[in-house]
């Protein structure tokens, strides 16, 4: 389900919006910031109520990678891409192929300060497309000598998250007997359900899309319909799918003890973190939780440790979570502005080497 929502300040160093030439769609590159290096944020292929839809998407998607990244200890910056679709479009194998050779030259326009990746919608054969015409583009098959799909690393830091999430709401980490909600059952969804499932949690799960039925019957758990997934009650509700979701109504509604998942910009204002504190609801910010693909893939592509050496970087988001929600105890505020000051410090930084080296 899109969630139209208005379009945020514009903060950005550039953004280009085309009409692809070979496949006649709406593509939007936002740079955010390059403050901390070349940015990097995944292309995401998704159908809006209007391109303006699309637009903003792409604006929030990219000011939340440079917060992303520079959370993450990344020298990457923020960027992102948006391939707008009509509601009700299906792409035939020469559409789909033209949107993202459309994408690649709109990738290579920026030069160098924007790198692409897959997201929501693109997969790692359409990264392949898109190396057809930049050179700026992570995250290839692995078949081909690239780092493959980043899902597997997101959910291993949400799943990490989660543990530090548990652990201060309920005194432990271990997921055994507790319940947990996942709204959104997409590549990092049904992932960290299988495992969350593996381990003995109590699971209630649900997707825009109803044959994911199927795995909510194979790993026993119970399944929502869409729209009233945070009516039931959990220790740790886990949005998973498009941002948006938690308006004012669904927070005032939600029945969680806290909030942990992968979605970017679940929340549909920033002061829902506000609101979610007012409850008692522990929240845990989006861009810190679901670090892991991007992580994965900018270290990869920089040939910046082994494949262990990475996956434990990736892993240390629980230990980043900790402290995140140890600051805002500390200082009395939400996470989300503890997160936000941990990435305002690096971006601080960053902006004081680049004058002082040019």
């Amino acid at each position: 389900m899109s969630h139209t929502l208005p379009l945020p300040d514009f903060t950005h160093e550039r953004v280009e919006v085309i009409t692809g030439r070979r496949s006649g769609l709406f593509i939007a590159v936002a740079l955010h910031s390059s403050v901390l290096g070349s940015a990097l944020g995944g292309a995401r292929l998704w159908a809006y109520p209007q391109w303006s839809d699309g637009l903003g998407d792409a604006l929030r998607l990219s000011a939340a990678m440079t917060l992303k990244n520079a959370a993450a200890g990344l020298d990457a910056g923020g960027g992102k891409a948006v391939i707008a679709l009509e509601p009700g479009t299906v792409l035939d194998a020469e559409r789909r192929r033209d949107a993202f050779l459309d994408l690649g030259d709109a990738v290579e326009s920026m030069h160098g300060l924007y790198r692409t990746a897959e997201d929501v919608g693109s997969t790692t054969e359409d990264m392949l497309t898109v190396s057809e015409r930049t050179d700026h583009v992570v995250g290839l098959p692995e078949a081909g000598g690239g780092s493959g799909e980043p899902a597997g690393p997101t959910s291993l830091g949400v799943y990490e998250s989660l543990r530090a999430t548990l652990e201060r709401v309920a005194g432990v980490a271990d997921v055994a007997g507790r319940r947990v909600t996942i709204s959104g059952l997409g590549q990092v969804g049904s992932r960290l359900a299988v495992r969350l499932a593996a381990e003995g949690a109590i699971l209630t799960v649900t997707d825009v899309n109803p044959a994911k039925r199927d795995l909510a019957r194979e790993l026993g758990a119970e399944w929502a319909l869409p729209g009233e997934e945070h009516l039931i009650p959990a220790d740790v509700f886990v949005p998973a799918g498009i941002g948006g979701l938690l308006t004012d109504d669904v927070i005032d509604a939600l029945d969680a003890r806290a909030v942990c998942g992968p979605a970017n910009n679940p929340l549909a204002a920033r002061e829902g973190a506000d609101r979610l504190a007012g409850r008692g609801i522990l929240y845990a910010p989006d861009f810190v939780v679901n670090a892991g693909g991007v992580i994965y893939l900018d270290l990869e592509a920089k040939k910046l440790g082994s494949r262990g050496e990475i996956m434990e970087r990736v892993a240390a988001i629980g230990g980043t979570v900790r402290r995140i929600f140890d600051e805002a105890e500390s200082r009395g505020v939400t996470p989300l502005a503890a997160a936000e000051g941990l990435a305002a410090e690096r971006l601080a930084a960053g902006s004081r080497q680049q004058v002082l080296t040019h």
